[in-house]
């Protein structure tokens, strides 16, 4: 059995979002990304122990295409090639980031604000305990500490 994202699940997140875009047309691009980032950051890291990959990949371009007529929206006199110029920029090596320039730190570092997209999420799987496990005997620690994610002696350990 596959426990995917509900249809009517992400049609009401996929409609939240565009209600966002939808009544901050005219606002900053920067403060747009600050309101969405949390949103869909929550939707994704709540569906990351199903099968959620499709459903992220669906629900990242239904955004990004959104966002694509809020920026053609602000520039109707514009080429497309402007507006991804403007709008989206490569970014760790992927295209067409919606990303805006906020402030320069230094007079060569800029710094970006990035809209977070679903598909980067990690997809973990749940990890059941074991039955017989007894997180206060002393017998089962190193079983709880690889269940957390930590060795004995600090080191991250990924479950097998």
């Amino acid at each position: 059995m596959l426990v995917t994202p509900s249809k009517k699940n992400t049609q009401v997140f996929l409609a939240k979002v565009r209600e966002v875009i939808e009544t901050n047309k005219s606002a900053m691009q920067a403060n747009l990304i600050v309101q969405l980032n949390p949103i869909i950051r929550g939707w994704a890291n709540y569906h990351r122990h199903c099968v959620a990959s499709r459903a992220f990949s669906r629900v990242d371009f239904e955004i990004w295409r959104k966002l694509w007529r809020w920026c053609r929206r602000r520039h109707p006199n514009k080429s497309a090639g402007w507006v991804k110029d403007r709008y989206f920029h490569t970014i760790g090596g992927r295209t067409w980031t919606f990303v805006a320039f906020t402030r320069t730190q230094n007079a060569d570092q800029p710094i970006w604000k990035r809209l977070v997209y679903a598909s980067d999420t990690l997809i973990r799987r749940h990890w059941k305990i074991k039955g017989e496990a007894n997180p206060f005997d002393p017998r089962w620690r190193l079983y709880f500490a690889k269940r957390n994610g930590r060795s004995q002696f600090g080191k991250r350990i990924t479950p097998s």
